[in-house]
C-alpha cells in the first residue's frame, strides 16, 4: 500500500500524457462519430477547437498528467488537473446525455484521482480547516 500513490500517480499522469499529446501528434485513431451536426457536443466542441481552447487545455493536461506523475509535485498536478477531469464528467454528463459517463476509462481517470486526493488528504486539509486567528 506504500507504492499504490505512487503506482495511481504514474497511471493518471500517463493517461493525460498520452491523450494531451495525442491531441497535437495525433498517434491514436479517433472513433467516427455519426451524430448529426447540429448535435450539442459537436457544436460545443465546434466552439473549442477553432478558437485554441482546446489546445491550450490540452498543454494543461501534458502539463498537470507530467506533474501529478512526480511524487513531488503531484499536489500541484491535482490541482491542474482536478477541473479538466471535473469538465469531462460535465461533458458526458450534460452534452452526452451520460453516453460514456460510465465507461472504464472514466471511472479508472476519476477513481485514481479520487485515491490520490484521498491519499494526500493530510495536505488538502489546510484548504478546508478554519483556523483560529
Amino acid at each position: 500500500m506504500k507504492h499504490a500513490p505512487t503506482i495511481a500517480g504514474a497511471l493518471l499522469g500517463l493517461l493525460f500524457i498520452t491523450f494531451g499529446a495525442n491531441f497535437f501528434l495525433q498517434f491514436l485513431p479517433m472513433p467516427a462519430d455519426s451524430s448529426p451536426a447540429d448535435a450539442p457536443h459537436k457544436l460545443f466542441m465546434g466552439a473549442l477547437f477553432p478558437t485554441g481552447y482546446l489546445a491550450f487545455v490540452k498543454v494543461l493536461e501534458i502539463l498537470g498528467g507530467a506533474l501529478v506523475a512526480i511524487p513531488k509535485t503531484r499536489n500541484i498536478g491535482l490541482l491542474i488537473l482536478g477541473p479538466i477531469i471535473v469538465n469531462i464528467l460535465a461533458y458526458h454528463a450534460f452534452l452526452l446525455k451520460g453516453v460514456g459517463l460510465f465507461s472504464p476509462m472514466m471511472i479508472g481517470i476519476s477513481a485514481l484521482a479520487l485515491f490520490l486526493l484521498w491519499s494526500e488528504r493530510k495536505a488538502w486539509a489546510g484548504l478546508v480547516s478554519r483556523s483560529g486567528n
